[in-house]
Formats: C-alpha cells, structure tokens, sequence
C-alpha cells in the first residue's frame, strides 16, 4: 500500500499558526468584531464544508459541478485544447499536444470539482499539472489522492494563504496556465479585496494563460432570498457548527476559552450591500481570554449580549458586477 500524503515543509506550517494568531489578535480587538473567513479551514471546518457542499440546501457546489459536467471539453476548448474528449472516446494513447496546458487553483479545497476538469484535460494530453493553493494541509491531502484516480496527473499542492504569503505558480517552459478561482470564493471579499486577488493572480499568468472565475448570481427570478439563505443556515445545522468550528480552533491552536454554548450562528441578507453575512453572536455578555502568543501579549476579549463576530460575506453577482471587476 501506498501513501497519497502531501510532504510540507515545516516552515509553512509554522507560518500558518503565526498567521491564525495576528488575524485572532486583529479581529477581535476591533470594533465591530470580525474573524476572517479563512480561518474556517483547519482539519475539522474542511470536513465540515464537505458536508456542507453535499447538503440539499447548498446548491452552490451541486451548481458548479454539473456545469463542469456539463462543460468541461468547451472550457478546454477556449484554452486552445481541441482533442478533450469523454473518457470511453479516449485514444489508447495520449494524444500529443503542443504547449500543453497546467492547472493551478486558489483555494483548492479538496478539488472534487476540479476533477472533473482534470479528467478532461488528461484526456488529451499525457501529462497534467495540477497546483492546488489552500491553507488547510488537510484538503490539500485529499486533493494529492487525485494522482491515483486520473492516469498521468501530477499534484503540486502549496499551502499558502493567497491573500498574504507568497506563492508561484509552476510551469514549464511552453506550458500555458488555467488558473481557475471557483466556488463563489471570490465572493467572500469586498470588492476592493477581490479586485487586489486578481491583481495579484495576474501578475503570475502570461500571454496565453486564463482565468475561470466562479461567481454566484445575486437573487432574482429564478432564485429567491430565501433560497439563498437557507444555504447559509441549514435545516441540519451543519452550517452552524462550521460557523462555531472557527471558535473551537481558536481554542484549539491558540488556548483561548471561548464556551461555544453561548455564542449562536447567524446567517443574514444584506440587500445594501448584495451580500449574505455569517455572524457568531454572542448570547449573554461575557469575557474570553486568548493567552500571550508570538503575536503579542495576552488579551481579554469582553462581549455584550447580542454583539457578534462577523465571519464571512459572500458577495452574489451581476454580470455587470463580473464585467467591472474583471475590467479593474
């Protein structure tokens, strides 16, 4: 038996638990309180967002995949890769390409979707390049098992906050780059935040290479608020123990002592601002200590009843809204 596991470099690691610890420190000494939605993504908030991408209520990642499922030779297609073809129409030997394309991906969770992508891609050329870009170790595990399902792919994972450290996209020579951001991710940043993303993101691609960016669409005829709230509130309360998970990481990495029991998920429309917000509230008033840390010294974190954490926005889209974004 063999093992899929990723090998990381205990530097990188290190460099993430500093960076739990400022964001920590950041957040909830400002008012108002607010956590950044990466920090959902430890071990357990990974799994918990799997079981979230499965609920009946959660028709985001149902969306995205069967567009994929859908689409994927088209996507290629505009990528300059013609020979993509349905695996029971696959050549006994890999088709040659020239200038052969490589994948790498922001916030690459577990990849599950991308798959469907690579598949496609390993269809027509021998060997595929797939960079998965996440801060959870633990998903980018998972996303290196994909080696072992799609015939010459290879799985170059990075953990990285994309948002503050730095990171390079691998290629070859005369390999061209998909660079793909999916999941509505974007959507979970303000729109000067996102627009500094792309920017960044930008900087690494060439002549050549592309962006498939996925957004979710703002309510409208055919989807209603209510339908957009429930995804972010299930009837399972799955999503509210995801929401919850980022104050038992806290405690976990951090030592602090936050009594989960008494702070209560919250999920909103805010038609303002076109977005859905994700708070934790507090439900009596309180005081959490979070220990001294490389960070700084220890503080104390006080709450009056009813104040929340603000913990992500995921901002839904026009096209309009797509165009200008791309267009900055």
């Amino acid at each position: 038996m063999t093992s899929t596991a990723a090998v990381f470099d205990v530097s990188e690691l290190s460099s993430a638990t500093h960076a739990v610890e400022s964001e920590a420190r950041a957040g909830l000494t400002h008012s108002p309180k607010s956590l950044s939605p990466w920090l959902f993504y430890d071990e357990s908030g990974s799994d918990l967002f799997e079981q979230i991408t499965k609920l009946p209520e959660y028709y985001l990642t149902r969306t995205e995949r069967a567009l994929f499922e859908a689409h994927s030779t088209a996507i290629l297609r505009e990528m300059g890769i013609d020979q993509a073809r349905p695996a029971v129409d696959r050549p006994k030997q890999p088709l040659q390409v020239r200038n052969g394309l490589a994948i790498a991906e922001l916030g690459a969770g577990t990849a599950t979707k991308t798959g469907v992508l690579l598949r496609a891609l390993a269809s027509a050329q021998p060997r595929v390049v797939y960079q998965p870009i996440d801060v959870s170790v633990s998903a980018l595990d998972q996303a290196k098992g994909l080696e072992a399902q799609i015939p010459g792919l290879s799985v170059k994972p990075c953990v990285a906050n994309y948002l503050a450290d730095e990171y390079q996209i691998e290629r070859t020579r005369s390999t061209r780059v998909l660079s793909l951001y999916i999941g509505s991710s974007i959507g979970n940043f303000a729109p000067e935040a996102a627009c500094s993303i792309l920017t960044r993101l930008r900087r690494h691609l060439k002549s050549g290479d592309g962006l498939l960016l996925g957004t979710d669409l703002a309510p409208g005829p055919n989807k209603s608020v209510e339908r957009l709230c429930a995804a972010y509130d299930d009837a399972q309360g799955v999503t509210a123990a995801f929401n919850l998970n980022l104050l038992r990481r806290l405690n976990r990495e951090l030592g602090a002592n936050f009594v989960t029991g008494n702070f209560e998920h919250v999920a909103l429309w805010n038609p303002a601002e076109s977005r859905m917000e994700m708070h934790l509230k507090s439900i009596v008033r309180q005081a959490v200590s979070i220990p001294a840390n490389s960070s700084g010294p220890a503080i104390t974190v006080r709450f009056e009843a009813g104040e929340t954490i603000h913990t992500e926005n995921s901002y839904k889209f026009t096209d309009k809204r797509v165009t200008g974004l791309l267009a900055r």
